[in-house]
């Protein structure tokens, strides 16, 4: 089975910089589930995804613009810390520097905090990976049909995939 639209695809992955740094990997936990052709990753992360089969190895490097676009300077907004992904377990621990998720009408958006008050936060609301060259290796591990619930959804379900609460 190759990977097209409507297959869920599991793989693990090693993140770096032009530098090689690594800076995220899949390999120490359970793999990333996606629904290919439903936006769930980067389109040219799927882009380099297409056809390719269990077994194979993907190394792509992506330039700013094809992966979280340009940093956009002054971009700080400040909004309610009820906004954030699981606020009440954040409430006393958030501290400027922090890589937190904002919920948002298109879904969770990572921000990094700049500054804390009582009942709002500054963020720098680029992506913390906004402006970087990135190269990902890929391993793709499984490729299975989607489950009707899953297309309904829009996306993978299971783990390393997106849960229900």
């Amino acid at each position: 089975m190759k990977i097209s639209a409507d297959k869920v695809v599991s793989f693990h992955y090693n993140l770096k910089d032009v530098d090689g740094i690594l800076l995220e990997t899949s390999y120490d936990s359970d793999p990333t589930l996606y629904l290919h052709s439903h936006s769930n990753i980067l389109a040219s992360l799927e882009d380099a995804l297409e056809d390719k089969a269990v077994g194979d190895k993907v190394s792509v490097t992506l330039a700013p613009d094809q992966a979280y676009g340009e940093r956009k300077e002054g971009a700080v907004q400040r909004i309610p810390i009820k906004h954030l992904h699981n606020h009440a377990a954040l409430k006393n621990k958030l501290k400027a520097g922090m890589t937190v998720q904002v919920n948002t009408q298109h879904g969770p958006w990572e921000a990094i905090v700049l500054k804390v008050g009582k009942f709002n936060v500054d963020i720098d609301s680029n992506h913390p990976l906004a402006g970087k060259t990135l190269s990902f290796e890929i391993d793709v591990v499984d490729i299975r049909e989607a489950s009707a619930e899953e297309l309904a959804h829009g996306h993978a379900h299971g783990a390393g995939g997106h849960h229900h609460d």
